[in-house]
Formats: C-alpha cells, sequence, structure tokens
C-alpha cells in the first residue's frame, strides 16, 4: 500500500498577489503540518477571478503573469517536496488564458489552460484546446478547470490518457440569476456537488474539487472543496466557508479495486455515441 495525503482547498483570492501569497505561506504551512502530499488551490489562486463573467471591464481584469513570473517561482520554492496545483492568469503573447500549474520544488509538472468558457469569459481569456495527463511524484495527474468538469468528455479524455487523480480548480459562483437565500440550497452548488462525484465515479479515478470562497465584485463563490473516492463517494469536503478538506488514500489500490469488475473506460463503444438513426 502506498497512502497518499491529498488536501483541497477552499479560500478567497483576490487581485493583491503579495497578499496572495503571504495566505499561500499559511495554507501550505497547515498542509505541510497535516502531511499532505499533494495540495490544490482554487482557480484563480494569483490575482482573483473575475468581478463580472457577463460585463467584464477591461480595467478589472486579474495580473496576467507567466511561467517565469517571481510569483509562480514563489509558489514552486514553497512546495518543497509537495505537490501542487494553483491557478492564475497566464499571458502568452497577446493573449491571456485563465490556466493551472502543477508544481513542486523541482519545478513545473504539469500545465492545463481551461478549454470550456461560460458566457463572458471569453470576452477575457482565450480558450485552451486540449487536456494532456502527466507524472508526478504521487502518481499521474490531470487538470482541469471549474467549467471544464461539466463536459464528461474532459475528464474522460484525462483517465484515459492514464490519469488517476484528476484535480479540478475552481472558481465557481453561486447562481446570478436565480440566487437562494442560503448556498446550500443554490442551484449551482448542488450541480457543483453532483459534477464531483459523478465526474469520479464515471470515469473511477480520484477526483480533487478546490474552490474559491467569497465575495468578488458581482460573483459570490461556494466554496464545498472535496476529495472524492473512484466509487463517487466523498472522503473530505468543505463548507461554503474556507477551509482545507484532506483525504489519505491509496490511489492505485482504490482505483483498481473500482474497475476490478466493471472497468468503464475498456468498456466504452465510441462507435455507438453520435450515431443518427
Amino acid at each position: 500500500m502506498e497512502l497518499v495525503r491529498i488536501g483541497a482547498v477552499a479560500a478567497h483570492f483576490g487581485r493583491d498577489l503579495d497578499r496572495a501569497l503571504a495566505k499561500l505561506e499559511g495554507i501550505v504551512a497547515d498542509a505541510r503540518a497535516a502531511g499532505v502530499d499533494l495540495l490544490v488551490l482554487p482557480d484563480a489562486t494569483l490575482g482573483g477571478y473575475l468581478a463580472d463573467r457577463r460585463r467584464p471591464a477591461p480595467t478589472a481584469r486579474p495580473p496576467a503573469l507567466t511561467e517565469d513570473s517571481f510569483e509562480v517561482g514563489r509558489v514552486i520554492a514553497m512546495a518543497g517536496p509537495m505537490v501542487i496545483c494553483f491557478g492564475y492568469a497566464e499571458e502568452a503573447g497577446a493573449l491571456l488564458y485563465n490556466s493551472a500549474l502543477c508544481v513542486s520544488g523541482d519545478g513545473i509538472l504539469g500545465r492545463h489552460r481551461k478549454v470550456h468558457q461560460p458566457a463572458g469569459e471569453s470576452l477575457v481569456y482565450a480558450a485552451g484546446d486540449g487536456f494532456d495527463a502527466f507524472e508526478t511524484p504521487v502518481g499521474r495527474v490531470g487538470m482541469l478547470i471549474d467549467y471544464d468538469k461539466t463536459f464528461p468528455e474532459a475528464a474522460r479524455s484525462l483517465a484515459l490518457d492514464g490519469a488517476t487523480v484528476l484535480a479540478c480548480l475552481s472558481a465557481w459562483p453561486a447562481s446570478v440569476t436565480d440566487r437562494a437565500s442560503r448556498l446550500p440550497q443554490d442551484r449551482q452548488s448542488r450541480l457543483f456537488d453532483l459534477y464531483d462525484c459523478a465526474r469520479a465515479a464515471e470515469h473511477q479515478v480520484v477526483w480533487v474539487s478546490s474552490n474559491q470562497t467569497g465575495v468578488m465584485g458581482g460573483l459570490r463563490f461556494l466554496g464545498q472543496a472535496k476529495v472524492v473516492g473512484p466509487g463517487g463517494d466523498i472522503l473530505a469536503r468543505t463548507t461554503s466557508k474556507g477551509g482545507l478538506a484532506v483525504a489519505e488514500i491509496d490511489v492505485e489500490t482504490e482505483v483498481t479495486r473500482s474497475r476490478r469488475v466493471l472497468h468503464h473506460l475498456q468498456e466504452l463503444s465510441p462507435d455507438a455515441y453520435g450515431r443518427r438513426r
């Protein structure tokens, strides 16, 4: 058995990069004290998310960073032997991407640019064009960014690429059109949890879901970070407030056990999908 301690973070991160780095120091220290091997932080950890998705003002966009930016280097230095996934606004020439990096003290292990964009996000960010798994000290990992998890094909492509742990970094807000008085009753709150459990069970993988908390502009974020086992069972979770959900699991053993009788990836029938009768 090779147990891995996985931490999923619910926390608020805004535009102030210095404040974000100081907050990260505390979160990483807490995770290290808890023995965490893989720490998944929210989307837009460095620089925050949009304040308004429908009419984002150019002056209110997140600060653009590159993989060589000082702030990215600080996270790498914090990581040490820990594997950390975090989100940022990536500058690539004239384009800005909603991106995630997976790092350890040895450097960058993997990267992802958000592919699926909710309404209005394309006014700020360019879309990524693929999903690729990568090797890490805790196994083969794949990353998605919030709305990506709405589409089963996104998680499936990573699972087919050998990922046994999928990290989904989110800045997922409550409904802006049908607000509920309490976040747990919000329609988006229910969907957030449903997608987390369904994607894990569909692909028989360990699913790590982080999310922003608090408020930015007109968006109120849900929190609800969690670690989900390959059977769709929630192993650890936070509430709508900030927190760290930690679960210890033998990833390879549990994934293999879940696929012993019914192996969803091997039993796919791609020739039957999309047929017109």
